[in-house]
């Protein structure tokens, strides 16, 4: 298996998630280009028990056809899995030709060189090959206070990043109808767990209050996600490609509707809980309103009724439990997060049009 991002938050838990299965015994080749957000020391672990064996990592941009095509031509594996993207809303307006860059020809190229070693398989390997593409939610644009999407709404992306996703999906679809390359695509909801680069608002909001900062909310706090545990989006992930029809669409939701002040006073009151303020304050003193980004959407939420009732999959973790979970291990593993914060972000502000 090739995961490509998979120095990334979700990408690193994918394959955490793979080498815990006890019925997994395959070898996971990790190509990432390592931008700011990619940290192989989220794979440490791995990297020692695994590494040279089973466990295998190319820095690699997905750009670059000719590396591309050699790595996939010299490992030849049976299935694809596609996390690498530029990822942040806040990022791709500051700078939107990289999102276009990575998420729109990267995952061309990927394909491009998917197809190229798809012809020359034979008809047993052709018949277990797999392409899954991890997309967003986000394409979809906003929705009013009521309806959620499904896999049939129209696309209506809102920013550059959404807008480079939504062209990945579509480049999938192309080369699914055109090539007969075997492909399926996700869309999940908003993730959360470890291993979080701290620009997204979960991460943000602890590592802020651990720091005794201000906790940034856009407008009034009152945008509205649809929050899943990340080891449920990657096992949701594997039972698509083990079980999921060659050329579908599937949506990945957590059921957990919330605005995001109160995800804020959540992890507030679980740091009053844990580690109570040093200063003596309590953690929701910290809240403080902020100016809202451009095309800033309102509210998504993930219509994830197709793959519970056609594949058999729902998320394991409330939100409750799965915040928790969160906040601990962020509590639990302070070195990972510190290096960040030494060498590559310190939590300021992104996506402000001057």
């Amino acid at each position: 298996m090739i995961v490509t991002g998979g120095a990334g938050f979700i990408g690193a838990n994918y394959i955490h998630q793979l080498f815990a299965d006890p019925d997994f015994n395959g070898k996971v080749l990790n190509i990432d280009v390592l931008t700011y957000a990619g940290n192989l020391e989220s794979l440490s672990d791995l990297e020692a028990k695994f590494g040279g064996c089973r466990y295998f990592f190319e820095q690699a941009d997905i750009c670059d056809a000719n590396r591309i095509n050699k790595i996939f031509t010299d490992f030849c594996p049976d299935t694809i899995v596609n996390f690498a993207a530029e990822s942040h809303v806040d990022r791709s307006i500051d700078g939107p030709l990289q999102f276009v860059q990575t998420n729109v020809m990267g995952t061309a190229t990927l394909l491009a060189a998917a197809l190229k070693l798809y012809k020359i398989m034979s008809d047993k390997q052709k018949e277990g090959f797999r392409f899954h593409h991890v997309s967003t939610d986000e394409v979809y644009g906003s929705l009013g206070e009521t309806g959620r999407f499904i896999e049939e709404t129209p696309y209506d992306p809102s920013s550059p990043y959404s807008a480079s996703k939504a062209a990945s999906d579509h480049l999938l679809r192309a080369w699914h109808r055109t090539f007969g390359l075997p492909v399926t695509i996700s869309n999940c909801s908003n993730n959360y767990g470890a291993y979080q680069f701290p620009e997204k608002l979960i991460p943000l909001m602890i590592l802020n209050c651990l720091g005794h900062k201000p906790l940034p909310l856009y407008g009034k706090g009152l945008n509205v996600r649809d929050w899943l545990y990340v080891s449920d989006h990657c096992e949701a992930i594997n039972t698509i490609i083990r079980k999921g029809k060659i050329g579908e669409t599937y949506n990945i939701g957590g059921h957990n509707e919330m605005k995001n002040i109160d995800i804020v006073t959540i992890i507030c009151d679980l740091l009053d809980e844990l580690e109570p303020s040093a200063k003596g304050i309590k953690y929701h003193e910290l809240i403080t309103f902020v100016q809202d980004r451009p095309g800033h959407d309102l509210r998504y939420v993930i219509d994830a009724s197709k793959i519970e009732r056609e594949l058999g999959w729902e998320p394991k973790e409330t939100f409750q439990t799965g915040i928790r979970k969160t906040v601990y291990w962020y509590l639990e593993n302070r070195e990972w997060w510190k290096n960040i914060q030494d060498k590559k972000y310190q939590q300021q502000r992104l996506g402000i049009i001057k």
